[in-house]
């Protein structure tokens, strides 16, 4: 059901592609206010994602898994009616409100539920299904465009989102693996472990979101067409979607930090490599190992976001997805927006030359974290010390 309800989300979000900026035009929106359409959703979602955290974890999660998939159809719903920008924009902020329920509390559900040595594996499935969602959304959201004009796209994400509402009305919710702890806020943005991963989240999520528009202006000056483009990207999502779940289970059996570290070091690495591509042919090659080093970071990090919190002794998962979920919010808006800066002022390679010591940072940054389990030995070792000194 969390997966069915983050795919439901993403096809929400990626119908829009394609459908809003023509719906924009026609209600006389300047391309201006089409960006300011758009940047909305990251609006709500910052906002809304860590007291919504709170908020799950008090009341449990069934209820706003519901109410994050009634608010998702009744945007969508605004969407196919919107006849004025004003409610365009509405639409787009209860979306964005409704995707950091979802993505929160669904995954905050998942750490609920499942053992810690279990989380990767299923963490990978929901991803899986997401990025399935990335690839088939925007061809969707066309498809059904083409047939029956702005309405029907919206209309069938609405109808999709109110059924699983209902699956959620109507879902058992099995016994938690371990009982949810209500702990103030601070006390979670006070763990440090948390924080390291936020920073990594932030790293990812600004990487991935600045390829999207710099990889597509580098194309275009390689003489490579849009739709070869597009292929590129396709050929990405389809690499994540398969990688997702395997790198799940091998955080799982290696630990979640640590395949995150290979992840970031990966992201380099890979950035690097991509800067270099000199065809249509090589760059599908690198940007699928890119994709690839994409996927060993967020699957793993996800995995570690709920290991750093029960490792600190705190069972407020749902505060701690709530800042994952803003964190990955903060990539998205800062990653592009410093990338086109300086793709403009340089170029790709020198980008991509700037970029990759800052993940390599952030590599090291987590590395000096030392997970519980590894203090939890020093101090017995010393304790034990200690004792054989005195005796």
């Amino acid at each position: 059901m969390v997966t069915l309800a983050t795919f439901t989300d993403i096809v929400a979000y990626s119908v829009a592609i394609p459908v809003l900026p023509d719906l924009s035009r026609r209600l006389g929106a300047s391309p201006t206010m089409i960006g300011l359409l758009f940047g909305a959703f990251g609006v709500t979602l910052l906002t809304v994602s860590m007291p919504m955290g709170a908020v799950s974890d008090r009341i449990g999660r069934k209820a706003p898994m519901t109410i994050g998939m009634v608010a998702l159809a009744l945007a969508s719903a605004l969407f196919a009616v919107g006849d004025r920008l004003s409610l365009l924009f509405a639409a787009r902020l209860v979306q964005g409100a409704a995707d950091a329920v979802t993505w929160v509390v669904g995954f905050a559900l998942v750490a609920d539920l499942y053992a810690p040595d279990e989380r990767g594996r299923v963490n990978g499935i929901v991803m899986s299904g997401t990025t399935f969602a990335v690839m088939i959304g925007p061809t969707i959201g066309g498809f059904l465009y083409e047939a029956g004009g702005t309405k029907l796209p919206y209309l069938s994400v609405a109808v999709l989102a109110a059924m699983v509402a209902v699956g959620f009305i109507w879902l058992h919710v099995p016994s938690e693996h371990a009982p949810r702890d209500i702990v103030p806020i601070g006390r979670v943005l006070r763990t440090r472990s948390i924080l390291v991963c936020a920073v990594v989240v932030v790293a990812a999520s600004a990487t991935i979101s600045m390829l999207e528009p710099v990889l597509s202006l580098h194309l275009d000056s390689l003489g490579i067409n849009p739709g070869r483009i597009g292929t590129v990207f396709g050929a990405g999502a389809i690499v994540s979607t398969v990688m997702h779940p395997l790198f799940g289970r091998l955080a799982d059996r290696l630990g979640a930090r640590r395949m995150t570290l290979y992840g970031l070091v990966a992201m380099a690495v890979n950035l690097g490599l991509l800067s270099q591509a000199w065809s249509f042919t090589s760059t599908i090659v690198l940007f699928c190992f890119s994709a690839a080093g994409a996927a060993l970071v967020i699957t793993p990090s996800l995995t570690y976001m709920g290991e750093a919190t029960s490792e600190a002794g705190i069972g407020s998962f749902g505060v701690a997805y709530g800042i994952y979920n803003m964190a990955w919010g903060a990539g998205l808006l800062s990653g592009p927006s410093i990338g086109g800066f300086v793709y403009e002022r340089a170029s790709f390679p020198m980008l991509a030359l700037f970029w990759a010591p800052s993940l390599l940072l952030v590599t090291g940054l987590l590395a000096r974290v030392k997970p519980a389990a590894e203090s939890h030995m020093v101090a017995a070792s010393a304790g034990a010390a200690i004792t054989v000194k005195k005796q």
